[in-house]
């Protein structure tokens, strides 16, 4: 189970809900950190088997089962131990792939008001998931007050916040100064740009 963290990922869910499901977990996944993680049923479901043959969660069935029912699991004391493990190590977040700021590394080369297009759909995006996370916010706070796991979430989401308000003045600042970029005249002159080849090892040695 080392480096799968789709497990530590169930493992922690159901370290806080008693007992759950596949179809719960993924559904827990997407309304609680869905906006900084995700996880697809096909990881989900052959996780969940595996968590079991090892010992590490357990199936149960529900107190009233129906004929056709979800196969519900619950935390071990090993998965217990697990999750804890997992907690104690080093962070590793994997690279980013952005295809946003791709184009906008390269948006000298795009149509005159192509990168500020973008750039305002960027901050559309921005506003939706700032209103989305302040409701959550909101919500958290008048239902979840009591719960001792609450400060944890609180931080989390703090952090979603803080990030998603500097990105929206971070574009408030690149229209401005892409605007002025587009009214500035050219001074294109192919023949006097001298190419950037970056890491150049002979560059390194100057």
């Amino acid at each position: 189970m080392k480096n799968n963290r789709t497990a530590y990922v169930i493992l922690g869910l159901l370290s806080i809900a008693p007992k759950g499901s596949g179809y719960e977990i993924h559904k827990a996944i997407e309304d609680n950190f869905g906006s900084f993680w995700g996880e697809s049923y096909g990881q989900i479901y052959p996780t969940l088997k595996r968590l079991a043959a090892e010992g590490l969660i357990e199936p149960c069935q529900p107190v009233t089962a129906p004929k056709k029912h979800r196969q519900e699991y619950a935390l071990t004391g090993t998965g217990r131990a697990s999750l804890q493990e997992w907690l104690a190590l080093p962070f590793q977040n994997d690279p980013p792939r952005n295809e946003f700021l791709l184009k906008l590394f390269f948006g000298r080369e795009a149509a005159p008001g192509v990168p500020i297009a973008h750039v305002r759909e960027l901050n559309e995006r921005n506003r939706r998931t700032l209103a989305t996370l302040e409701g959550i916010e909101k919500m958290a706070r008048g239902i979840q007050s009591q719960n001792p796991n609450m400060p944890y979430w609180m931080l989390t989401l703090g952090l979603g916040l803080a990030m998603t308000r500097a990105a929206l003045a971070w574009g408030e600042s690149a229209l401005a100064e892409l605007a002025a970029l587009d009214l500035a005249p050219s001074t294109d002159n192919p023949a006097a740009t001298k190419p950037v080849i970056l890491n150049d090892p002979k560059r390194s040695e100057e």
